[in-house]
């Protein structure tokens, strides 16, 4: 078990060392290391934890192919926060996000090859997704403007409603969709990040990437309500007593 317990540590590790390689590469500011590192560690806390609740046997080779598209997002992570002081080189940022992107269709396969799926994973990886939209979209602002932070902060609006309201925390069923979405929104802000795009097509991709995210989180927020309805009406009789 001490195995499983300390295998994120291991990716934290190496992902300081990747920002640090990036650094000699092309300087990065002070805050993009702390940015990097804290990422690093809260994302390394909340797998431990979940490991330790699921009660895993093993890592598992689908989590390893998921930490390691975690430390390319601490990379870019790292060099979005130092854009905002120094220039960073677009090729650079953008290779690293094409390979994230790219590891998205492996950790699903590796799992389901190895017989090695699970809940856990699945959150990793949608949560790893999330953080590199946010990051992204802090990128792109400078050439969207502002308003494209609404992809990156829809993932957390949905989670911070379902702390207010308990029933948008049920378990959704699964749905390809959400990963087809997830890969385009992935795609159109790492082309607006190459920084070559007319401003009217860069404005164009993010505004097709959020009404794609809207009519995803929208679906499932229809499934959300209509299954509250069910309750709501099933309930009553379950409790009614029998005549």
């Amino acid at each position: 078990m001490g195995t499983v317990q300390s295998a994120p540590w291991w990716w934290a590790a190496a992902g300081l060392a990747a920002i640090g390689a990036v650094h000699s590469v092309t300087p990065l500011s002070p805050a993009a290391f702390a940015a990097g590192l804290a990422y690093l560690l809260a994302s390394s806390v909340l797998l431990s934890l979940g490991l330790r609740r699921g009660e895993a046997a093993r890592f598992g080779p689908a989590n390893a192919v998921t930490a390691t598209r975690s430390v390319l997002v601490a990379i870019v992570t790292a060099m979005v926060v130092s854009s905002f002081s120094t220039p960073v080189p677009a090729p650079i940022l953008v290779s690293t996000v094409a390979v994230a992107l790219a590891l998205d269709a492996v950790d699903g396969y590796v799992a389901r090859r190895t017989a090695t799926v699970t809940e856990l994973g699945a959150r990793f990886d949608m949560e790893v997704d999330a953080f590199l939209l946010l990051v992204l979209c802090a990128y792109d602002l400078r050439y969207v403007g502002v308003w494209v932070l609404a992809i990156g902060l829809m993932r957390y609006a949905f989670v911070g409603a379902a702390w207010l309201l308990p029933w948008m925390g049920a378990s959704l069923p699964p749905r390809y969709w959400r990963k087809v979405v997830t890969a385009i929104c992935g795609i159109a802000l790492t082309m607006v990040a190459t920084g070559s795009l007319p401003g009217w097509l860069d404005s164009a991709l993010a505004g097709i990437a959020l009404v794609l995210l809207i009519e995803s989180f929208g679906r499932d927020v229809v499934w959300l309500v209509r299954a509250r309805q069910r309750v709501a009406v099933e309930e009553p009789a379950r409790v009614r007593p029998h005549s």
